[in-house]
């Protein structure tokens, strides 16, 4: 039996764009970054001057990756009003991967992390009038030890990077670390802050501001914590792990989970919220500067008595042959060492599970939806709070998310996201609507089928149309403009052809699929480029009734 679920957007996405909120206690009003923010998730903002902010937005169809892409960079600038002007995507600094800008290392250059295909890399840019050449990566040689959804930013005067990661030797889920710049390419191994930093929980969103010596980080390992909140300690000494007791930013923390604190000019602060969850992220500051009220007192952290050595005692025990064996141990040791006795200090750590948002792809609303996991001609209805080691244990090839009315999308196990947070918009079956369909590729200029994840895909989506007799579709065929027009044209139409006949076979009416062939005269990308092309070769779904 499939099991339903019906999600919600979060806060932010449901909200108006140019909302604000007051604070009574605080008397003070707090606002969105007005063309800033979208219904996707919008963090990490980044000061970059000039009245410019860069920021990370994920899931938007815009990015290179398309809307499951889980981070491409993007551009605000404050207007001479004092507004913040329709945020713009820059291709030049993204990739199909998460991308994230970590600051200036300097007037001139950009800090850029990146992960793609499983690697995470921090790479150079130059700034060229308002455009960002891409110079090389740098040696950062500890980042293969961190993993998960990393955050971070370069300090103040480029000879600081903080990053907030997973890593096996941390404290808690994601920890704080520190490196320090030794050449031009060159950074320190990555330095881990300490327990007094880092808790049981996550940690993330490193702000440090060197003439201060404060740390403003995002953090739910305090006690009392809702969602998670801006914490501030000062480094108190030399070493990295000397810091003082946190303390909350009663001013800018919420309900919700705020991060990504970054400092304007002036008392001007931006950070990221959900306001109300722990979901999607818009960038927020103050309607009108307010005096930023930022705790001055610190003290140093609580410094715990050494154990007292206990006193030894003999302890005999018996093997089998009736000998003895004799040692010396403390009873604190002989507790440890009792079987059955796990080491309370031991954390366990939790994987966290899959998070899902499954909208309309027109209205951007939340729907029903249900999940199965697909190998080869099995599948398995799944719950919605599955984790992905789950996923790849049963080996599905992908999963399958489906809800009523809507065509079915397949993701594959290389679709998921790093962090887990899975944006999924599907298409409703109405007339006008048009569905790429993105699993269906040919053998090399051919109009044959690949097998494998193609026929999968469309043996699907034809277990949908014989559930929807209904639906009148005009499959239509797409080429590149290399080569010969005519041959294009009558290739796509062939194309669209094997689709039908695909569909037939599993028992789709014939009458209720019609074919065009368009050749390269309908692009959807650029033909200069093969990854513009590659887009431009494909076969789209369009509803007639």
């Amino acid at each position: 039996m499939k099991k339903t679920y019906f999600n919600f957007l979060k806060a932010s996405s449901l909200l108006c764009l140019a909302f604000s909120f007051y604070f009574p206690t605080l008397a003070q009003e707090i606002r969105s970054l007005s063309g800033a923010n979208s219904p996707n998730d919008d963090s990490n903002p980044v000061w970059i001057g000039d009245n410019t902010l860069l920021f990370t937005r994920a899931f938007h169809p815009q990015n290179l990756g398309g809307i499951q892409d889980s981070g491409d960079i993007w551009m605000t600038v404050k207007n001479a009003t004092g507004e913040w002007e329709e945020a713009v995507h820059r291709p030049d600094l993204s990739t199909a991967g998460y991308d994230l800008a970590l600051g200036l290392e300097d007037i001139l250059t950009l800090l850029v992390l990146r992960t793609e295909a499983g690697r995470t890399s921090i790479h150079q840019y130059s700034k060229f009038g308002k455009d960002w050449n891409y110079l090389r990566e740098v040696n950062f040689p500890s980042l293969a030890q961190v993993s998960g959804p990393i955050t971070g930013r370069i300090a103040s005067g480029g000879g600081l990077i903080f990053l907030s990661g997973k890593n096996s030797s941390g404290f808690g889920n994601e920890d704080i670390y520190v490196s320090e710049k030794k050449g031009p390419v060159q950074w320190t191994e990555l330095v881990n802050l300490g327990p007094q930093v880092n808790g049981k929980g996550q940690e993330v969103s490193p702000y440090f501001d060197p003439e201060t010596n404060k740390l403003y980080y995002s953090s739910n390992s305090h006690p009392e914590a809702t969602g998670k909140d801006i914490l501030i300690s000062k480094k108190l000494g030399d070493s990295w792990d000397s810091w003082s007791v946190p303390v909350k930013w009663e001013q800018i923390s919420s309900k919700g989970s705020d991060a990504s604190v970054t400092f304007l000019e002036g008392e001007e602060v931006v950070w990221s919220s959900t306001l109300s969850s722990d979901g999607y992220a818009d960038l927020l500051t103050f309607a009108v500067p307010v005096p930023l009220v930022i705790p001055e007192d610190f003290v140093a952290s609580v410094q715990v008595e050494p154990i007292k050595q206990l006193p030894k005692k003999e302890i005999a025990i018996k093997e089998t042959d009736s000998s003895q064996v004799i040692f010396t141990a403390s009873p604190a040791e002989v507790k440890m060492a009792e079987p059955d006795q796990p080491d309370l200090q031991e954390e366990v750590k939790s994987e966290t599970p899959l998070e899902w948002t499954v909208i309309d792809y027109k209205t951007k609303q939340p729907i029903p939806f249900q999940i199965e996991g697909q190998k080869q001609n099995q599948s398995e209805s799944m719950d919605e709070g599955l984790f992905l080691s789950e996923v790849i244990k049963k080996e599905f090839t992908g999963l399958k998310i489906s809800s009523l009315g809507y065509f079915p999308k397949i993701l594959g196990i290389e679709d998921i996201p790093t962090d887990g947070r899975i944006l999924v918009a599907l298409t409703k079956a109405e007339p006008g609507s048009v569905v790429l369909l993105d699993k269906v590729n040919f053998k090399r200029g051919t109009s044959e089928l690949e097998e494998g994840e193609t026929e999968v895909f469309l043996s699907d989506l034809a277990g949908f149309l014989v559930e929807n007799p209904d639906i009148v579709l005009r499959i239509n065929g797409h080429t590149d403009n290399v080569g010969d027009p005519g041959l294009n044209k009558q290739l796509s139409l062939e194309r669209a052809g094997s689709v039908r006949d695909f569909l037939v076979a599993q028992g789709v009416e014939f009458e209720k699929l019609r074919i065009s062939g368009w050749g390269g005269t309908r692009p959807i990308a650029s033909n200069v480029t093969e990854a513009g092309r590659a887009k431009n070769r494909r076969v789209e779904l369009v509803v007639e009734k």
